[in-house]
């Protein structure tokens, strides 16, 4: 049986309604907080209930370098102007050799921005894109 290092090269894919916007080396903003109310019942001083109201998702912000695939994330992004349709959405984390390490599903996802490259030719840093979507939560 062979180990698999959890800490080797992991990169990140997104498909929106099943098609692939391609491969992403850093994700961040997988996140979820339930907001708890709490409320005191008379006569019970022993605790003080902890009651769950609203969930809310932060924004997931997926970077890689400048790819051909950069067309289909703005391709995207323009569907926005015609109506807003909010499709699901899966991203997959994968180790270097494209084995699956885990999956998430997203539900209702929206492009809430899209941050280009620095072309600066005086810097030999390389071309970045962020790619920021607000989703509405998770799913298998």
């Amino acid at each position: 049986m062979t180990r698999k290092d959890p800490g080797s090269s992991i990169w990140f894919s997104l498909a929106i309604d099943g098609e692939s916007l391609g491969y992403f080396n850093g994700c961040e903003g997988l996140s979820t907080q339930v907001e708890v109310e709490q409320r005191q019942e008379g006569g019970n001083n022993g605790f003080v209930w902890q009651l769950p109201t609203r969930v809310t998702y932060s924004n997931i912000r997926l970077t890689r370098p400048l790819t051909p695939d950069t067309a289909k994330v703005a391709k995207w992004i323009s569907s926005v102007q015609t109506g807003i349709q909010r499709p699901t959405a899966q991203i997959s984390a994968l180790r270097a050799d494209g084995s699956l390490v885990a999956r998430w599903g997203l539900i209702d996802v929206l492009p809430v921005s899209w941050q280009g490259p620095s072309l600066d030719p005086g810097s030999a840093s390389v071309a970045n894109e962020v790619l920021e979507i607000a989703h509405h939560g998770f799913t298998d």
